[in-house]
């Protein structure tokens, strides 16, 4: 009889120790969803610097930054050792998921005039070959027409509506054929046909003169376009800023398009999650991915060469926007941006390439350590396509914390504690069997170091069901991942 009891106490205690939870408990084998993305910085390929100003035009943008950053981040393509320094950087980061920009008048400067050999495109397609060597998803980006053959008169090129959308899909349709079929770039998996049209806050696209324009004829012209040349490649859109209100009254053109993404400048807390999760829910009830397909926090400041965007804090608004966005069903992620001159509209970039001070670019590429390493503890161990699995996060205000599981089933957990003090919290995981885990970490006192190397912290042996007591320092992120790298690997090798 006392050896029953005992064996029942023994299964009860067994029990309760099986049952326990944890701060942060994960079921790795209970799949959420399934990203149809991946994570990166936008990658412009712009670099003239000229816009008409002159001052015909009576609806015009005229001041300096009048087209964002989104240009001007690369040097020439002829240094040669310069694009492979940034190569090596992009590598670094592991970008999975690259949002490649670049305008109308690049490729067809005049009507059916198309120009495939000039410096603009020779840049594209060093992006694109990168991408295409790194197996990264490209998010193909024109962000603006800029030409005056297909605008509006008196309205300012940049500025203007096609006046003609037959021929704006033309173009951007005889593009996508000439990359894909002539180059025969395999990398692109969605193209954007404006940058942040009507219908947020700010953007391109913005004018006819004396109305403003609808969107959704042009979405619908390009669609037919492309199936004309069998490309089925989708659209993505509406690509507004700056995180905007669902509203489904809005939405007239979800035939045409096959992604949703949307911008965010703001930061995303709990309030605006609430905005990201009305956006995953439509996206996945009409079976569409959903991207933050620029991320960002002006709130930290930005213009001119405001240091705000490159600052920790960006870093550490940036890591929550993440892992809220993982928490809404969002499927990827592109952080503004990786080349950037950082003296137009705040200093956004990932690797150094302008001298600001001189106003020449740089011949020896270097990272931008605190925004570099601040977004790489991301990128480098988030795979594409990879699965979110259930984490729940248990009366834990400061720390935010969501796992991933890549296509070959490394499990990766990020945490963020965003408070002023260090924390311990507690992790238990299940579903993934036992494993390895290595912790990496950065704070900024950390990454400021010109001695800082992401190398792993610890090793941890998973057993399916235990918990495990993980330290948090102040103001830090935290990556647990079965992806082991030293500093100088390749990520997620």
């Amino acid at each position: 009889m006392r050896n029953l009891v005992f064996a029942v106490l023994l299964l009860v205690i067994v029990v309760a120790c099986n049952s326990k939870k944890a701060d942060i408990n994960v079921d790795a084998g209970k799949v959420v969803y399934k990203m149809a993305g991946g994570i990166g910085a936008s990658w412009h390929a712009i670099s003239e610097d000229t816009i008409d100003e002159s001052p015909e035009y009576k609806w015009a943008a005229r001041y300096k930054n009048n087209r964002g950053s989104a240009w001007g981040g690369n040097p020439p393509v002829t240094n040669i050792d310069a694009w492979e320094q940034i190569y090596r950087h992009a590598s670094w980061l592991g970008m999975s998921f690259v949002r490649v920009e670049m305008s109308a008048r690049m490729y067809e400067p005049e009507k059916d005039r198309f120009d495939w050999e000039n410096e603009e495109m020779q840049a594209l397609y060093k992006i694109l070959d990168w991408a295409e060597a790194n197996e990264a998803d490209v998010f193909l980006q024109q962000m603006w027409s800029n030409v005056k053959w297909n605008s509006y008169p008196g309205v300012q090129p940049l500025l203007s509506a096609p006046k003609s959308l037959e021929d704006f899909a033309e173009g951007i349709a005889t593009l996508v054929e000439y990359l894909t079929v002539t180059k025969k770039y395999t990398c692109i998996k969605w193209v954007c046909i404006t940058n942040e049209p009507p219908g947020g806050s700010w953007g391109s696209w913005w004018t006819m003169g004396e109305t403003n324009p609808p969107v959704t004829p042009a979405w619908k012209e390009v669609r037919k376009a492309l199936d004309k040349r069998n490309i089925d490649i989708p659209i993505s859109g509406p690509d507004w800023t700056d995180l905007p209100v669902f509203d489904a009254a809005k939405i007239d053109f979800d035939e045409y398009i096959g992604a949703y993404d949307i911008h965010s400048y703001q930061g995303i807390d709990a309030e605006k999650q609430k905005i990201v999760e009305n956006w995953s829910k439509w996206a996945k009830e009409h079976n569409k991915p959903l991207f933050l397909s620029e991320i960002g926090d002006m709130r930290l400041g930005w213009k001119d060469t405001n240091p705000g965007p490159k600052s920790f804090a960006a870093a550490l608004s940036n890591a929550e926007s993440v892992l809220r966005g993982l928490s809404s069903g969002v499927s990827g992620f592109n952080r503004w941006s990786f080349t950037n001159r950082g003296d137009l509209d705040g200093q956004w970039q990932l690797i150094r390439t302008w001298d600001i001070e001189n106003q020449k670019y740089y011949d020896k590429v270097e990272n931008e350590p605190v925004a570099f390493f601040g977004y790489g503890i991301i990128t480098r161990f988030m795979a594409k396509h990879s699965s979110v699995v259930y984490t729940d996060t248990i009366n834990l205000p400061n720390i935010l914390s969501h796992t991933l599981k890549s296509e070959d089933g490394i499990i990766t957990t990020y945490i963020l504690n965003k408070s002023d003090s260090a924390q311990v919290v507690t992790l238990r995981m299940t579903g993934a069997g036992d494993h390895k885990l290595f912790l990496y970490r950065v704070t900024e006192g950390e990454i400021s170091s010109p001695d800082f190397k992401m190398n792993p912290l610890k090793e941890i042996d998973m057993r399916d069901g235990k918990i495990i007591e993980i330290e948090l320092p102040a103001k830090s992120i935290n990556t647990l991942s079965g992806f082991s790298s030293m500093h100088e690997d390749p990520a997620r090798k």
